[in-house]
């Protein structure tokens, strides 16, 4: 998640990792398929892609990385206030449009009534959700952080860690760096078998685990960037997707959770990033990868609150496995467009407005 325009010398292209983008946008759309299907599956250990929800420890990664490789060099001199601006312009407009989208799918939601049993509660939802501040209000969705639009948790605690590194993380040396990454790895332990896998963060009853999913993660991709951990090798765009897509796929058992996650987030995922940052970009895959990081942020932010309806569709008739998976493969196709159309006709013009804003208030820096 980071711009591809400068902003009056403030944010110099540089050169994009694109297989990187293509990873983004291939584990977005494994979020998708695992939240319709732990909806159609409630059983885990019965769901084919139950290891899904660690997509988000590699999106940790992969910002950390990215953040690294940005701003680096250039944070000191453009200024923590810039650096926020920048991220508020990135990431803060998707935010603000899931919050709308959410609220419209909870008020007009045709299978469920639920909304109205918060009609007192849905303002301060939707601010709380436009601000980022958790909000865990309803006990009938598992008391997700943000209601409205729950992925936004994960934006919370990314949000979290660019504070974190603008004002500490910059500075820090490598020594220092590894101390604290080690650390996070002992802890992502602890998390994993105090709660027996990975999968919390979300709610307001397993917030502690989104703080240690990215003190890990967000460091690791910090380290590969510093560590110049790039593995040049000929794998292209879909061998190394390949090797993502393995592990959402990966059986979920109960006895192995515990052991395998953390050992897949703090080790495999860097050695991802790694190989992704050296692999071979080919010409006919440089299409899919651009489009594939395009459509990564807006398809994670949009997506939930069609889920949410997709739930109330689930619980009111119970539907059979094989109207279900119909279902699914629609929704997913149409969730892509509709993310799309989302990204096309207000999230790029937003950012766009705003980057000239930013341009006008700010000098061009001098080399």
């Amino acid at each position: 998640m980071y711009e591809q325009n400068g902003v009056s010398g403030l944010n110099t292209t540089k050169q994009h990792f694109k297989i990187l983008d293509g990873l983004r946008g291939l584990a977005a759309v494994a979020v998708v398929i695992f939240h319709f299907m732990e909806i159609a599956v409630p059983d885990y250990s019965n769901n084919f892609i139950a290891h899904a929800y660690l997509a988000v420890d590699f999106f940790f990664c992969l910002s950390g990385f990215v953040i690294a490789y940005a701003y680096d060099q250039k944070l000191l001199k453009i200024g923590v206030a810039n650096f926020f601006k920048l991220r508020l312009i990135r990431l803060h407009p998707l935010v603000i449009i899931g919050a709308v989208i959410g609220i419209i799918a909870f008020i007009l939601d045709p299978f469920s009534d639920l909304y109205q049993h918060y009609s007192g509660n849905l303002v301060t939802m939707f601010l709380t959700a436009c601000l980022m501040i958790p909000y865990p209000v309803v006990p009938e969705r598992y008391f997700n952080l943000f209601h409205l639009n729950p992925p936004t948790w994960s934006l919370f605690w990314e949000y979290a860690a660019n504070v974190c590194y603008a004002f500490i993380l910059i500075r820090v040396r490598n020594k220092l760096l590894w101390v604290l990454t080690i650390v996070a790895g002992v802890a992502l332990f602890y998390e994993a078998h105090r709660s027996g896998n990975l999968s919390g963060g979300w709610g307001g009853n397993n917030i502690l685990g989104g703080f240690i999913r990215v003190f890990y993660s967000f460091l690791a991709g910090i380290l590969v960037y510093r560590s110049k951990w790039i593995i040049n090798s000929k794998l292209n765009f879909p061998a190394v997707g390949m090797l993502l897509a393995i592990v959402f796929l990966v059986p979920f058992r109960e006895h192995l959770n515990p052991i395998v996650e953390p050992l897949i987030v703090i080790f495999y995922f860097p050695f991802l990033i790694a190989l992704g940052a050296g692999a071979r970009l080919t010409a006919s895959t440089t299409r899919i990868c651009n489009f594939s990081g395009e459509i990564s942020y807006p398809l994670y932010m949009v997506h939930y609150p069609f889920i949410w309806i997709f739930f109330s569709y689930v619980e009111k008739y119970k539907p059979a496995m094989s109207e279900l998976t119909i279902v699914i493969i629609i929704g997913v196709i149409l969730l892509i467009a509709f993310a799309y159309l989302v990204m096309i006709f207000i999230d790029i013009p937003v950012r766009n407005r705003l980057k000239g804003l930013l341009r006008k208030s700010v000098p061009p820096l001098t080399p």
